[in-house]
């Protein structure tokens, strides 16, 4: 590469071999070389020597030192090239993608033409999908490189990204008539042909793709891929004769995928015809005997003694078989009632049958060709029986049949997750967490259960022990919850987060918050290596798909989670902002009472011991982690720069935020551009917006909420709140009122706040969810009416609630939105609720609680296996009168 301020002869040599030996990753021989050049007076000050030595010092992890000389060099020398590719190099290390973008940039001023540093452009601007530069970039670079077969691919891609189909398929159309004839077995022409089909179906050229498909098809390597596609053009194109046979073929292929039943059927038109997709299945049930979706999909469409009698087959095979997954697989038909009907008489049919005489039914002893079923039908049986109960919310039931299969087998593993599942869906933390502790206890090398166990203790707000018993499977000489962290363990750290929140401590549960969004955008960042390989490898489609997907990553439900958790921690945050030390200290003592003042100085004492112990503990993990970094940075010297270090994620600093609101906007950002079909992300923005009083902001969110679903009972407080706020507002800009105006009619309707919430309960008065929205609405627009308001929710038939909704209600009444002085009240309706709900743990008597919390307590320091644990709570609800609650 010519230079702006070249070098002697012998300089230049040694020029050259500091390049070599930053290719060859030969570090420090490439700092000596650059030494000897730097040590000569005349060229101490070069721009490019000092560049390359930066650059080799950041290889080395010598960040500082490396800025220091790029710097210098950049000043001595603003015309090189070289100079501005290093220092975009060195912003690139540190993803700084923008600021690189503009130092590739400056270099390509003085050197318009490298195909260096064009490449690396490329890479940038495809990663900050700035599509239209990527493009620009891809054009100079294929008319610089037309002979190179990456040339022209970039150059398509560019196209198809940009949506200019057309193009892009000119592009690849050219490549393909000007390669020589291949080999039939080329797996990088073949992808090529998939590609350019699937630029054709993008395009609407459905025909034209089919044709092509047929043309090259004997060229395509992937011949799965080549039979779906095809399936799908024949379908989309209304070819339906022609795609049966393909479906055909493809089930035969694998006559476990319920996609090709589905399309079969399309393909043959059957769709609205129950009784002959009942017997194209039993054709299928005899050409694949073996198969279980042909049996398993039936049940989708049949009714009445069709699926009577289909169900009974189905569910006597899997019985007898024992399979665990069998109710699992049938629950998607719960959502028919007459189906469930006819489920629990078989069902509970078999159970009383294969008591009496061993046999799913009576009429079966007098048959010759039916055996007597094995002993494990029986435990199988009481398996399904417990967890069908259970779905249905019948915990007496379902414990009943549970115990009842322990006792038959109690080596069983999948019997305690499943009273451990029973408890937890009847409210009861704690009973949960100790039967999933017994299932991982007769398994300890079962991973799976060792997950649903710490998740269970998770639920029930023990965060250490779940550490403790994750421990078990993280690597040895690292902290469980920071090798949980390194390995992006996202379920973990959200439930951490939850249960955090539900302790109130805020710091803990930002953090856990802070490190799943870090994970995102790691695995966003970790795109970047993929850019180079896939279009080497010739996975264009893959690549295609990953670039998509990277595009709508924080749309996952981690995210989400995560996201709508730290939201509500900075909304709490800003409500009740916690005391810093100082407001603490500062605390009027001089009119303490002597008994009032020593509580308060052993808890100030007791403060600052523990805020030094966490010091103390923090700058040990500090050491560790650099004691790790040197060591990493020795074995990788000759490796990649390190990544950028982040911000240490301190709990106390994260629980204090010097603007809540605005930290709380950064996480709901992504989730309204991403998940903005989610009326929660909407209701969420509302109440950030509610607080900062921007009211246009607030009618947006609004609006967007309205369009998802008009009735939700939030939307509805939401609504009234924000007429509320328009009420009491006087300084309103002209402008800002006016849109304001225009916007509301379709919230307002002409109502006042009054009249919108009584024609809402009239709406919806069998939901109590909504009952419980109107009377809040009620009470904050008439505080005088606060018991007609409270009776709505209170005198609410308990039958007809489940037990979220009623755990709503309570959480409504004990924390204030009807004011603080309802002890009565309160007391009252958890007497009401815990004999409809005697399981829930909410609705438990102080006493009782904290008998659950020793027994979890004692249990956890105790050994699994000695313990028994009865079916029912161990306590009696005699004492209701405890006003102390767990929310």
């Amino acid at each position: 590469m010519p230079s702006s301020d070249p070098l002697p002869p012998k300089e230049s040599a040694l020029f050259r071999k500091i390049l070599k030996c930053y290719e060859m990753k030969q570090y420090k021989n490439g700092l000596k070389l650059a030494k000897q050049i730097l040590s000569n007076p005349k060229f101490q000050e070069h721009g490019e020597t000092l560049a390359m030595k930066g650059l080799t010092l950041n290889c080395l992890g010598r960040k500082e030192e490396a800025y220091d000389h790029v710097r210098r060099g950049l000043r001595n020398d603003l015309r090189s090239h070289v100079c501005w590719h290093v220092y975009g190099l060195l912003q690139r290390s540190d993803k700084k993608y923008d600021e690189a973008i503009k130092c590739y940039r400056n270099a390509l001023r003085w050197e318009k033409d490298n195909i260096q540093i064009l490449r690396d452009l490329s890479l940038l601007q495809i990663q900050m999908r700035d599509l239209e530069g990527y493009n620009e970039t891809r054009s100079q670079l294929f008319q610089l490189r037309p002979s190179q077969h990456a040339s022209w691919i970039g150059f398509a891609m560019s196209y198809h990204l940009l949506g200019d189909f057309e193009m892009a398929n000119s592009v690849l159309e050219t490549l393909l008539q000007s390669q020589t004839p291949i080999d039939t077995h080329d797996y990088k022409h073949s992808e090529l042909l998939l590609y350019q089909n699937q630029i054709l179906q993008e395009s609407g050229q459905v025909e034209k793709a089919y044709k092509h498909l047929e043309e090259f098809a004997y060229q395509i390597v992937d011949k799965l891929a080549v039979k779906e596609t095809m399936g799908e053009l024949c379908l989309s194109m209304g070819k339906y004769a022609d795609a049966v046979p393909i479906y055909h073929e493809l089930l035969e292929r694998n006559p476990e995928n319920t996609l090709y039943y589905r399309k079969y059927m399309e393909a043959k038109q059957l769709e609205e015809k129950p009784s002959e997709q009942l017997e194209s299945f039993r054709e299928f049930q005899k050409e694949f005997p073996s198969s279980i979706c042909p049996k398993r999909l039936p049940l989708d469409v049949a009714s009445g003694d069709d699926f009577r009698q289909l169900v009974d087959q189905y569910l006597r095979r899997g019985l007898r078989k024992g399979v665990p997954p069998l109710f699992v697989n049938m629950r998607s038909l719960y959502k028919h009632p007459e189906k469930v009907e006819t489920i629990e008489k078989l069902i509970q049919g078999y159970y009383d049958s294969l008591q009496e005489n061993g046999y799913f039914a009576p009429e079966d002893v007098d048959k010759e060709d039916v055996e007597k079923e094995p002993a494990s039908a029986l435990l199988w049986t009481l398996y399904y029986l417990a967890q069908h109960y259970d779905h249905l919310r019948h915990t007496d039931q379902a414990l009943k049949f549970i115990d009842a299969a322990i006792e038959h087998t109690p080596t069983l593993i999948e019997l305690f997750v499943t009273k451990g599942r029973i408890y937890k869906h009847a409210g009861d933390p704690y009973a949960a967490f100790h039967w999933l502790d017994e299932a991982q206890s007769l398994d300890t090398a079962d991973r799976y259960i060792n997950s649903k166990c710490a998740k269970y203790m998770l639920r029930a707000n023990l965060v250490n022990e779940a550490e403790e018993i994750c421990g078990k499977f993280t690597r040895e000489g690292v902290l469980p919850m920071e090798n949980l962290n390194e390995m992006q363990c996202m379920w973990f750290q959200t439930e951490c987060a939850l249960a955090y929140q539900r302790v109130e401590k805020w710091g803990d549960s930002l953090k856990k918050c802070h490190e799943v969004d870090r994970h995102f955008s790691e695995i966003i960042e970790d795109q970047f290596d993929f850019h180079t390989y896939c279009m080497r490898k010739m996975t264009l489609r893959a690549y295609v798909g990953l670039l998509r997907l990277e595009d709508v990553l924080r749309r996952h439900p981690f995210y989400f989670k995560a996201a709508k958790c730290a939201i509500e921690v900075y909304i709490r945050l800003y409500d009740k902002p916690l005391k810093t030390e100082q407001q603490i200290e500062e605390i009027d003592t001089e009119n303490l009472p002597p008994s009032e003042l020593k509580k308060l100085r052993n808890k100030q004492r007791k403060a600052r011991k523990k805020a030094e112990l966490e010091s103390a503990q923090a700058a040990q993990a500090q050491v560790k982690k650099e004691h790790r970094n040197k060591s990493r940075q020795q074995q990788n010297a000759d490796g990649d720069p390190e990544a950028p270090q982040l911000d240490e994620l301190i709990p106390d600093k994260l629980a204090r935020p010097e603007d809540p609101l605005e930290k709380a906007i950064e996480f709901l950002k992504p989730l309204q551009t991403l998940a903005k079909d989610c009326i929660e992300t909407h209701l969420m923005a509302f109440e950030i917006y509610y607080r900062k009083n921007k009211l246009l902001l607030m009618l947006q969110s609004l609006k967007r909420a309205q369009q998802i679903n008009g009735n939700d009972p939030t939307l509805h407080s939401a609504v009234v709140r924000f007429r509320d706020v328009l009420d009491k507002t006087t300084d309103i800009h002209p402008h800002v009122k006016t849109v304001v105006d225009r916007g509301t009619d379709c919230l307002f309707h002409g109502k006042t706040a009054i009249e919108m919430n009584d024609e809402f309960l009239k709406a919806n008065r069998t939901s109590i969810c909504h009952v419980l929205e109107v009377a809040k609405v009620a009470y904050l627009l008439e505080p005088d009416k606060r018991d007609t308001a409270i009776s709505l929710i209170t005198d609410f038939d308990l039958e007809k609630i489940t037990l979220e909704d009623c755990t709503k209600v309570y959480n409504s009444l004990n924390n204030g939105d009807f004011g603080d002085d309802l002890v009565d009240c309160v007391a009252s309706y958890k007497k009401k609720c815990s004999g409809q709900f005697p399981y829930a743990v909410i609705f438990k008597n102080n006493q009782a609680l904290t008998y659950l919390k020793s027994l979890t307590e004692s249990h956890v320091e105790s050994s699994v296996g000695d313990q028994t644990y009865p079916a029912q709570q161990p306590f009696d609800q005699q004492d209701e009168q405890s006003t102390s609650e767990v929310k």
